[in-house]
């Protein structure tokens, strides 16, 4: 586990305590602070349990756990609570709409859940994942997994061939 410099903590190994506070935030005590923490998953995606990076309310990562097996029990489920959280990745079955405007890119698609609407920002380009499945973060940090997009029907393709080779 690795303390980033960004913050002022005691000096020597840190005892890190994960706990779900009462909002259901992810709360990381460590050497006598309290800090509200995300959980962001760090590559590689075949590990998708390993090298998690837990960061602040301005995005500054506070904590990178390499190996959640380390943590104390009581730690380790308030983290497996939170990665099953933010394991949750809405998957696009059909691109129905892709409109650019001043900074914002405007998404409208049907997932398995139904239809959905986001935005991200236009330099903020799909991630091409081995297998060939694209991965879209939006604004707000909820993720869109597009399957196969060969496979998609031929509107789909026809607004996503700026993303895909």
């Amino acid at each position: 586990m690795t303390i980033t410099e960004d913050h002022e903590l005691a000096v020597g190994p840190p005892q890190i305590v994960l706990r779900v506070a009462t909002d259901g935030r992810l709360h990381l005590h460590v050497d006598g602070g309290c800090v509200p923490v995300r959980l962001r998953q760090c590559f590689p995606w075949s590990e998708p349990r390993r090298h998690l990076s837990l960061r602040d309310d301005k995005d500054r990562e506070v904590v990178l756990i390499d190996d959640p097996a380390l943590l104390a029990p009581e730690s380790r489920r308030a983290l497996e609570d939170a990665l099953a959280a933010a394991g949750f990745v809405l998957v696009v079955v059909r691109v129905l709409d892709v409109e650019e405007e001043v900074e914002i890119r405007h998404w409208k698609v049907e997932t398995l859940h139904g239809p959905r609407s986001f935005q991200t920002h236009l330099d903020d380009w799909p991630r091409l994942l081995p297998g060939g499945d694209l991965l879209i973060r939006d604004v707000a940090g909820d993720l869109y997994r597009l399957r196969n997009t060969k496979t998609m029907d031929r509107r789909s393709r026809e607004l996503l061939w700026a993303f895909i080779d």
